[in-house]
């Protein structure tokens, strides 16, 4: 049934009047117009687009993990709004490949016309690693140094004002904590991880020191292997060495956030946890995706300008590199494999703590 009093116009409605004179390439105002010019600003200009989409999505999911108590009701909500930035995400990934219908000479063509414009002053790529947690504490050092110094002074207050307010992986890191199932009554998640990580190691090297036809130096390697294995784990348990590891960039999680993440990856399959695991399952695979994003960029970036200095000032291809391999904020998700055990020797919980763990319906008989 129609609600609108007036009618709605397709090209009103979107404001395509808008839109579609929105391109107005450098190049034709210093003479004749370069012809691919007009495929950047486009592939660029949805590429803001989507980042307004994304920016919408985390939003609302931020605020939900604002309350002091979010429901799984809201969980299921969040997952889809997550799920659909990894959507956007392959979209803006598969997007690169449009642009590389470009050549180098093409680019070249309308390039110098852009200075100093570049990337660095895209808001909203800005506000999106900002919101996810990529704050500047956690930037290379070229970005710690330059990533205000390129932007108006009233974008630059704008950024630094939102760098005050907590992100996405920082709400997370708290939602986390809160987890009540580490410590309850008489069990200790902690305790019996460790009895069982013990138990899976002494098995290891005893397996190791059993096998006849490996030559003494081999024996030598994995048992050394074993024991580094046994620190790491070692670390995670104790409060003193974790904290160094995280002063030493290690870890950005808390020790509590990131054992109820690991008790959550290990026991995944116990009905509460389901929704939370999805959850961090989307978090890696935004942390990736964003990855793989700048990594096609550097290889786009290199291919149009093999060695040359960005437009923006920075190193070009050699700075994307960087940022792909630094810039990273969800990265103790991917380390938490690490200290996974395989199913077979994941101990049986406790019969209390999994009925917590389950749906049970009482009814009358």
């Amino acid at each position: 049934m129609q609600k609108n009093t007036t009618p709605c116009y397709y090209g009103d409605y979107l404001q395509l009047d808008k839109v579609l004179t929105a391109q107005a390439p450098e190049s034709a105002k210093y003479g004749n117009e370069a012809h691919d010019e007009t495929l950047f600003i486009i592939v660029h200009q949805v590429y803001e687009l989507w980042f307004k989409q994304i920016l919408h999505e985390l939003k609302a999911v931020i605020e939900v993990f604002a309350a002091e108590e979010v429901k799984d009701q809201q969980l299921t909500g969040v997952l889809h709004k997550l799920k659909r930035i990894i959507t956007i995400q392959k979209l803006l990934n598969q997007q690169i490949s449009v642009i590389e219908t470009m050549t180098p000479q093409d680019f070249m063509s309308f390039r110098d016309y852009l200075v100093p414009a570049s990337g660095f002053q895209s808001i909203q790529f800005k506000m999106l690693e900002i919101g996810l947690g990529l704050k500047s504490d956690f930037r290379i050092d070229f970005d710690k140094n330059s990533f205000y110094s390129r932007l108006n002074d009233k974008d630059r207050e704008f950024l630094q004002q939102l760098e005050h307010q907590p992100s996405l992986f920082e709400r997370v890191e708290k939602w986390l904590e809160r987890m009540p199932f580490l410590e309850l009554e008489k069990f200790s998640f902690w305790q019996m991880y460790c009895e069982a990580t013990q138990s899976m190691l002494a098995e290891d090297k005893t397996t190791v020191q059993a096998i006849v036809q490996m030559s003494e130096q081999d024996r030598q390697q994995q048992l050394a292997e074993i024991e580094r294995t046994a620190d790491k784990f070692a670390a995670l348990l104790d409060n003193e060495k974790y904290q160094q590891l995280q002063q030493a960039g290690s870890f950005r999680l808390s020790q509590r956030a990131m054992l109820s993440a690991l008790f959550i990856t290990l026991y995944q399959e116990e009905p509460v946890f389901n929704l939370p695991f999805q959850l961090l399952t989307c978090l890696t695979e935004i942390d990736e995706l964003l990855t793989i994003w700048r990594y096609k960029h550097a290889m786009m970036v290199q291919r149009m300008l093999g060695t040359k200095i960005g437009t923006g000032g920075s190193s070009g291809h050699d700075y994307l590199k960087r940022t792909t391999e630094k810039n990273r904020i969800f990265t103790d998700l991917f380390h938490m494999a690490t200290f996974l055990l395989p199913k077979s020797d994941l101990p049986a919980l406790p019969p209390e703590i999994k009925r917590r763990l389950g749906f049970y319906f009482a009814g009358e008989m």
